[in-house]
């Protein structure tokens, strides 16, 4: 059954956050549909979650430590036809990853990435948006303690987080990039995103680009294509 994006609940306080761009391009885009155990950190009000049990038959952990999105989250899972196969934990996945005897063969994250610069006044946005209270540091020995032997994680950042971002990998060695497709808004436009797939075997990263819209503003071929099971194109 699609899922559709009109009854989705956010939080009232802006946790959850708007259905965006940059999650619906994550969720379309990772290869999930193989994975048995997929792992969604930081679910918010649980769009990758929704998204991953579409594409796969995979049962889906969710984990969020905001209060309000975590209601907002649960209620979205209940009123959708996967919720015999999500499970949602409320927690910090740093510590959820130093009890978990548990493997994943897929983790998908849309991390906070705003390393500098104003945060909101919501706490719950904020939390969701800036590196404070999950550090790429944290966020990749997470990954390594829950990923299973072949298992594979994908994720979405801005390009100018790249370098802040490898400097954090560097520091776990049994992970590697297997694939960066950068991701450009307007197609002619730099790219201001990257999708990210990582995993334990070395290879030599694949590279590949994805435009989101021409510059008449219409959504590129190659979007309606990849997420025409999410969005309903006029």
């Amino acid at each position: 059954m699609p899922f559709t994006f009109k009854q989705f609940h956010i939080d009232d306080q802006g946790c959850g956050m708007p259905v965006s761009t940059d999650a619906v391009v994550l969720g379309a885009w990772a290869p999930l549909t193989q994975a048995k155990q997929i792992l969604d950190i930081g679910a918010g009000s649980g769009l990758l979650s929704l998204m991953a049990a579409q594409r796969s038959t995979a049962h889906v952990t969710a984990v969020e430590i905001d209060d309000a999105a975590i209601q907002a989250c649960q209620r979205n899972i209940d009123a959708s036809p996967w919720a015999d196969r999500i499970s949602l934990i409320a927690g910090d996945i740093s510590e959820i990853a130093a009890q978990q005897s548990q493997r994943f063969d897929h983790i998908i994250c849309n991390p906070p990435y705003f390393e500098t610069g104003p945060q909101s006044d919501k706490t719950g946005r904020a939390t969701a948006r800036h590196t404070d209270k999950l550090t790429f540091a944290a966020l990749t020995r997470a990954f390594d303690g829950l990923l299973s032997e072949q298992g594979k994680i994908t994720l979405i950042l801005p390009i100018e987080s790249l370098a802040a971002w490898n400097k954090a990998l560097e520091q776990t060695l049994q992970l590697t990039l297997l694939h960066q497709c950068d991701v450009v808004s307007v197609r002619g436009k730099a790219a201001k995103r990257m999708l990210l797939l990582l995993g334990r075997n070395r290879a030599t990263p694949a590279q590949s680009q994805l435009v989101l819209r021409e510059p008449n503003n219409s959504y590129s071929q190659e979007m309606i294509a990849l997420t025409r099971d999410f969005y309903l194109f006029m």
